[in-house]
């Protein structure tokens, strides 16, 4: 059959002595192809990383919202602090609030449903089963707030450009991940994912992406990068743009007239104030006295001070302002006291945990936060991914194969919890004395004058930096519990811009801050506490990482069932709580708003958003009965 293949290919090799082995390989490849060519394509009208989505192609709008909610009147609120750009994703300076809201994406987050994403800009996706790539197909009629269409052309570019002069993080968890995107024509754009990574949350990933207008950043590429502060705002297809601004005192926008969004479904009942303005101011005093005098008029509240004291004006008892509180159904944010572990004095985890000792959530609770707050313990806290008990069934099984990656001590023993403190004094005496016998284990003890030095004869000394007033009080008192156990411990408040800047380059000790969570974790946690960004990312302020910590992460990217997702991240909970780089402080659990009495919400309102911005509205007779009445200017 085939009588010249011998003196061809040579008599050693063993298709030539054999040439049916040869038909088998090619029918094997051919099988192959075949099986390949055959694999499902999905075409949806949205993405869900698990499950099925709520809503069918073709729904009229969502459940959450008020498809009659009227248009128009204004959203007022404050901001503190200072800004010096509209450019939301550069590396320098600060930028004004809602910069970044300028810019629609592909696909747009369900708010009663984690992880399901439909579509905005993109009417469409397609894909494999194996998520290899996938396709967008844009709405033909999005526009840009200048008139022009977006194209895939846009959609390319703007994935360039984040990975060219976007945050370094970003452009590393992303660019081996995502090697390619190509515009397959004007409406069609298809993104390749890398072959040897997990792809669960790469659809969504992309599909959140913000969409930048080229021709803009084009025709001016010097004075339009996206790493550089600059005032002029650039051109997106959001229902609002830019109207006004006074440097650090006020920002105004503007509902576009022209907005090609407003009637396809997922915009249905949304964006329903005809302006949104931000008033700023230097500290919170003033800020809540603006409130007060009707300068602006809706206030979330942060200061649990204020929230329990500073309502008792006239307005609100004469009923023209009206406070709630909201259930909140996200992820409690993993807020604390974090150490910089590039720092030298937070290298020995019974440093850490001794200074962890040193806060009061009791007594700080009680004393100084109305007893408003609960003691916050998991990175998950109060939900099926928190960990819990000794680890057992998979959770167990996923601990035991990191193997030396992790204290054996996690495989049989319950996650580290916040300790309990005496609430009837600020220093408790018991934990206190554990904790300097910690640092005398750690080799840090008390010398002649007080301070606790190592060997070296170097004291052990820790800055606590801010830039927020109202910290002042709650985080005083934890640095004189630190100095009573002869740490040199210090706070410094320094301004807004200073603070950002040494927030970005890690120059710090210890922060107050911030690890947000989702209830359901992706890619975005090599960003928070994957290795090759430990170094530079803005959202690892304790640079924490760590081999046990990288498999996690893979295992939770990798996950294809809620099951197997719950158990890892269970596990990566664990083994973050046994690192003890933070203080773990408080959470609330809901929303706490105060509003002139002119605002109204769905009811109820979606389990995950508070929706301020794009769920309320104004209720005009109300409005105009808070000025007929002399209530409000």
């Amino acid at each position: 059959m085939f009588p010249d293949r011998p003196a061809a290919c040579g008599r050693s090799h063993s298709f030539c002595r054999n040439p049916g082995a040869l038909l088998l390989v090619l029918f094997v490849a051919f099988a192959a192809t075949a099986a390949f060519a055959q694999e499902k394509i999905i075409k949806s009208h949205g993405f869900s990383e698990f499950g099925e989505l709520k809503y069918p192609e073709g729904f009229a709008h969502f459940d959450y919202v008020n498809p009659q909610a009227p248009k128009g009147g204004e959203l007022s609120y404050a901001a503190q602090g200072t800004f010096d750009s509209f450019n939301p994703f550069t590396r320098q300076g600060r930028a004004g609030v809602r910069a970044g809201e300028q810019y629609e994406s592909l696909l747009v987050p369900s708010y009663d449903e984690p992880a399901s994403y439909y579509g905005l800009v993109a009417e469409s996706v397609e894909y494999p089963e194996s998520q290899d790539w996938v396709i967008f197909n844009l709405r033909p009629e999005a526009r840009f707030s200048d008139g022009t269409p977006i194209t895939a052309d846009d959609v390319v570019f703007s994935h360039e450009i984040l990975l060219d002069q976007g945050l370094q993080s970003y452009a590393e968890a992303v660019r081996k991940r995502i090697p390619k995107a190509e515009a397959l024509g004007p409406h069609r754009v298809k993104f390749h994912f890398a072959s040897d990574i997990p792809r669960r949350a790469l659809i969504s990933q992309v599909g959140g992406t913000p969409i930048f207008s080229r021709a803009w950043f084009e025709s001016d590429p010097e004075n339009r990068r996206l790493d550089k502060p600059r005032m002029e705002p650039g051109i997106g297809s959001a229902p609002y743009v830019l109207d006004s601004y006074d440097v650090n005192r006020r920002i105004v926008y503007k509902r576009n007239p022209d907005y090609w969004g407003d009637d396809i479904n997922v915009n249905v009942g949304r964006h329903n104030y005809d302006r949104i303005r931000i008033e700023y101011f230097s500290d919170s005093i003033a800020a809540m006295e603006a409130f007060k005098a009707g300068e602006y008029t809706f206030r979330q509240e942060t200061n649990s001070k204020s929230w329990a004291t500073a309502y008792d004006f006239p307005a609100v008892k004469q009923g023209h302002v009206v406070k709630h509180e909201l259930e909140d159904g996200n992820v409690p944010d993993a807020t604390g006291f974090i150490m910089n572990l590039d720092r030298p004095q937070f290298q020995d985890p019974r440093v850490r945990e001794a200074v962890q000792l040193a806060f009061n959530f009791e007594w700080t609770n009680e004393s100084l936060q109305y007893g408003l707050f609960q003691q916050r313990h998991s990175f998950w806290e109060g939900t099926p991914l928190e960990a819990t008990g000794v680890p057992e069934g998979r959770e167990l099984e996923i601990l035991q194969s990191l193997g030396d990656k992790i204290d054996p001590e996690l495989l049989n023993s319950e996650p580290v919890r916040a300790h309990e403190s005496d609430a009837s004094r600020q220093n408790d005496r018991r934990n206190l004395r554990r904790a300097m016998k910690l640092l005398d284990e750690a080799g840090w003890p008390v010398g002649e004058d007080g301070l606790r030095r190592n060997d070296e004869g170097q004291t052990l000394r820790i800055a606590f930096l801010s830039d927020d007033p109202v910290l002042d009080r709650i985080a005083m008192p934890f640095v004189d519990n630190l100095r009573s156990m002869g740490i040199d411990a210090r706070y410094e408040r320094i301004d807004d811009a200073q603070y950002t800047l040494r927030r970005r380059e890690r120059d710090f000790d210890m922060i107050s801050g911030v690890y947000r969570s989702s209830l359901q974790p992706s890619t975005g946690l090599y960003q928070q506490f994957g290795s090759e960004a430990a170094a530079f990312s803005v959202f690892n302020p304790s640079g924490v990482h760590g081999p046990a910590i990288e498999a996690l992460i893979d295992n939770i990217v990798a996950a294809t069932d809620g099951d197997e997702l719950t158990a890892n991240v269970r596990a990566l909970d664990r083994v973050l709580r046994a690192r003890r780089f933070m203080v773990p402080t408080w959470y609330l659990g809901k929303y706490l708003v105060a509003y002139w009495d002119m605002y109204e919400h769905p009811d109820p309102l979606p389990p995950y958003a508070l929706g301020i911005e794009d769920l309320w509205w104004i209720d005009a007779d109300k409005a105009a009965a808070l000025k007929s009445s002399g209530a409000l200017r």
